[in-house]
């Protein structure tokens, strides 16, 4: 690895109404280098990522490459300097194939200047078997699955052949075998000499790939060193300003009656207090199960019992009615109204215990609001403040605080912290221990195996749209969930 630097950012300045985003940032890059950026929701991470990226113009300071000053006008500017970005969320046209969206404005042509739809997949292909994927290049991207579609969103960034390429959360809708393929394409595009800014809460990741790290908190610049001379503890440190200790907290106090069960071709209970976890690949069938147990839509059969009596869930309506609450893995575009204020969001499930005579007590939704606000540490201007600027971490807590008005007996938390940083995971991963102790069953669905291990009282296993295997909290380890989910385990 070359020790000059390729890229190098002086005194970075950006500011939005309310908030300094970034405040006088120092950031550099070496030529073939992995340089991981660290913080919490709201540290500035995205903010530097978009100036690189030509989206944002800072309001001062100065980005140079290969030691000479440039000027990141817009997103074309930055490509055409040879930046490459890779967003967490995705930017593909669902319509058109994999091959219009890797080739996306840079079809090659014949001499008569129509697209030459022959070199077109045969490139694309090229492109996919280095990442091992076995797809029809004239696959519509609508057809994909939501990991296929990161990977796509990845060979569009590297097929131009960029010099730096960003990564923004690359992993966080692949399966651990998915993202294998990853790091190793990664690797390999290291050696011949690709420089890359990978963002990732999920720091494994950052310790397993990066030369360096650098850490952002509330818009500055506090850390850059290499990894191999900081360990986890020290880095989580540095990103939320304190000790962060026993992240997943403790269970509070004894398991009650049972709450909840689901007979039928799938099985399983929850008692009051208890967290049961639903683990297994992509694919099998967790995301399903949670929707079709909170009517969305409901389950074709079976039956479901709430306290020990018969109960039939048709709609999320009945669900909520019936205090069953389902908070969605994909926040954005399924859990929250962004365009709302924070305070409208918090109610947003319980509306009539807030209206008076078919009037809304506004009065009583702001004196709610606050009380989210401050009981789930929202980081918020206002409760006025449209949900759309949180960050990814409060968005969560508003999304977690919306679902607690409807004070659930059973509550759904489907991959509770994806895109989440460590701070805020800690608090979300608390409240959920907190909310167990007062009784709530909790069914949580989650990819993620240290916070499987963290938080459950027992795992489930799914496969193929069935329970596969049950571990005890002190039998589960990832050894053997692993192993139950790709079907190598041993009854």
């Amino acid at each position: 690895m070359d020790a000059s630097p390729l890229l190098e950012v002086r005194g970075l300045v950006k500011t939005f109404p309310g908030v300094r985003a970034l405040d006088g940032v120092d950031f550099t890059l070496r030529r073939g280098e992995v340089h991981a950026l660290c913080g919490e929701n709201g540290a500035g991470k995205s903010t530097l990522i978009h100036i690189l990226a030509g989206a944002y113009t800072p309001d001062s300071g100065t980005v140079a490459l290969d030691g000479r000053p440039v000027r990141l006008a817009n997103p074309h500017a930055a490509a055409e300097l040879g930046i490459g970005v890779v967003f967490q969320e995705r930017s593909l046209c669902p319509n058109l194939s994999i091959a219009e969206n890797i080739f996306a404005h840079r079809q090659p042509l014949r001499a008569c200047g129509l697209i030459d739809w022959t070199a077109l997949y045969q490139q694309t292909e090229e492109l996919l078997r280095l990442f091992q994927l076995r797809l029809d290049p004239r696959t519509p991207v609508k057809a994909l699955s939501a990991a296929l579609q990161q990977l796509v969103e990845v060979i569009k960034a590297v097929a131009p052949q960029p010099r730096i390429l960003i990564l923004d959360e690359p992993t966080s809708s692949l399966t651990a075998g998915e993202t294998e393929v990853l790091f190793a394409n990664l690797a390999r595009l290291k050696a011949d000499g690709l420089s890359f800014i990978y963002v990732s809460h999920h720091l494994p990741e950052v310790f397993a790939l990066s030369d360096r790290v650098t850490v952002l908190r509330d818009g500055r610049h506090v850390h850059t060193g290499a990894t191999a001379e900081i360990d986890e503890p020290q880095l989580i440190s540095r990103m939320v300003g304190r000790t962060l200790s026993d992240l997943f907290g403790r269970r509070q106090g004894d398991l009650g009656a049972e709450c909840f069960r689901l007979e039928g071709d799938v099985e399983l209970h929850v008692r009051r207090g208890e967290i049961v976890t639903l683990a297994g690949l992509a694919g099998a069938g967790r995301t399903e199960l949670a929707r079709g147990i909170f009517g969305a839509p409901p389950l074709r059969g079976g039956r479901m019992f709430l306290d020990g009596q018969p109960a039939r869930i048709t709609s999320p309506g009945e669900a909520i009615r019936r205090r069953v609450a389902y908070l969605t893995e994909d926040r954005k575009e399924q859990g929250l109204f962004l365009d709302m204020a924070v305070r409208a969001n918090c109610v947003a499930a319980s509306l009539p215990r807030f209206s008076r005579h078919g009037l809304m007590d506004e009065r009583a939704v702001d004196a709610f609001g606050e009380q989210c606000v401050r009981g789930y540490r929202i980081a918020t201007p206002s409760l006025s403040q449209r949900v759309l600027h949180l960050s990814g971490g409060n968005q969560q807590k508003v999304l977690l605080a919306l679902w607690m008005a409807t004070e659930p007996r059973l509550l759904i938390v489907d991959e509770p912290t994806r895109g989440v940083d460590i701070g805020a995971r800690s608090e979300i991963y608390h409240r959920l221990r907190e909310l167990a102790g007062r009784g709530v069953g909790i069914l949580m669905i989650s990819s993620d195996l240290p916070e499987v291990l963290g938080m459950s009282d027992r795992v489930l296993v799914m496969r193929g749209g069935r329970l596969v295997r049950e571990f005890a909290a002190a039998e589960a380890t990832e050894e053997n969930i692993i192993a139950a989910a790709v079907g190598k385990d041993r009854p």
